[in-house]
């Protein structure tokens, strides 16, 4: 039925309706991402915000999809020129740089989490289990000092070594509870020994307890597993790794912080404490927006590929040519828009985020 009641339309009414379909498309989506990258601004603006480099594979993503109009554009021209093998040889570069665009995404996404920056929303500081409110750390008799995501020992930033021991000490502690005490921990009183406000706990029969005798309570042991699960992931101050003021920063209204003492700073000027336990609460909204944009993006892209399939097999099979291509034409309206699209996507977080 379909089939006969395109037969009927002509050529000219046949493209106009097709066209004026990946137009409303094309209208739909920029009215989703401008309501999002516009709710991007307000949020951005009355937040403490998140600000860290853009993944590089993203920047390579971006060459891949501009290659892969071009490469479109060349198909288009030679099945209306009837250059069916160039047609062939157009239409699968182009497809394998859709791929290869999709793959530096992920990619880029396996960056963001490997420095720390998650979709579900963490917080930008880390607050429940934040080294030095309830516990701290021991290493070889000299107190673990934590500032920023810089551990310290004897005035000296640990090394990767010594880290990776502070990690793996923290990770026993991680599933303590009063119902089940300690599973049998390894290099305590010697190597590492836990501090609770301060003081030195003993660790005796799987508890642990206070100088004065009182072992940890359920609430404590809660504590516990949050500054021990920070340590193992070798954590500071932040959820993100890297250095403050380079690798990342902060922002307030649009004003960027600094941070010394394990403090915020506006200028010479220490927030106040309202703000302080504000920025500890601040979930990091920023990174959520950029896995929200990038992200959706990235779902047009992939089911605009799997629809491209369909382009390529009838640029292999011939059924395109100068007198039948407008779904090659229309296809490649569509993924042009997407690529321009990402352009705007891109340098709207590179000068924005």
């Amino acid at each position: 039925m379909k089939e006969s009641y395109e037969n009927e339309l002509t050529p000219d009414v046949k493209e106009k309706l097709k066209k004026n379909l990946v137009y409303i498309g094309i209208i739909s989506i920029v009215m989703l991402f401008g309501g999002l990258t516009s709710g991007y601004i307000v949020s951005m603006s009355d937040n403490f915000w998140l600000k860290f480099p853009f993944p590089q594979p993203f920047i390579t993503s971006t060459i891949l999809i501009g290659i892969s109009s071009i490469t479109f554009i060349l198909a288009v021209r030679f099945a209306k020129q009837n250059k069916m093998t160039m047609l062939k040889v157009s239409m699968a570069i182009t497809m394998l740089l859709g791929i290869g665009f999709v793959y530096n995404q992920f990619k880029g996404y396996g960056e963001l989490v490997d420095n720390g920056i998650y979709f579900s929303s963490n917080r930008i500081m880390v607050n429940e289990g934040r080294y030095g409110d309830y516990f701290s750390l021991k290493v070889n008799g000299n107190h673990l000092i934590v500032d920023g995501n810089d551990y310290f020992l004897e005035g000296k930033e640990v090394t990767p070594t010594q880290k990776e021991k502070i990690s793996q000490f923290a990770a026993q502690f991680i599933e303590a509870d009063a119902l089940h005490g300690l599973k049998k921990v390894t290099n305590y009183g010697n190597d590492f020994v836990l501090l609770y406000k301060d003081e030195p706990l003993t660790l005796l029969n799987e508890n642990l307890m206070k100088p004065d005798g009182e072992v940890l309570k359920n609430h404590d042991l809660y504590r516990l597993k949050y500054f021990a699960y920070h340590l193992k992931d070798g954590r500071g101050d932040f959820y993100i790794r890297g250095k403050f003021g380079k690798d990342f920063q902060v922002y307030f209204k649009n004003e960027e912080l600094s941070y010394k003492d394990r403090s915020l700073y506006k200028g010479n000027q220490k927030l106040n404490a309202y703000l302080q336990n504000s920025a500890m609460d601040a979930p990091d909204t920023a990174s959520s927006y950029l896995y929200v944009l990038t992200f959706l993006h990235l779902l047009h892209i992939i089911v605009t590929i799997l629809f491209m399939i369909k382009t390529v097999t009838y640029s292999f099979s011939g059924k395109y040519n100068s007198e039948d291509n407008l779904g090659l034409r229309v296809t490649g309206i569509f993924w042009h828009f997407l690529g321009l699209l990402w352009l705007f996507l891109l340098l709207f977080l590179l000068f924005i985020h």
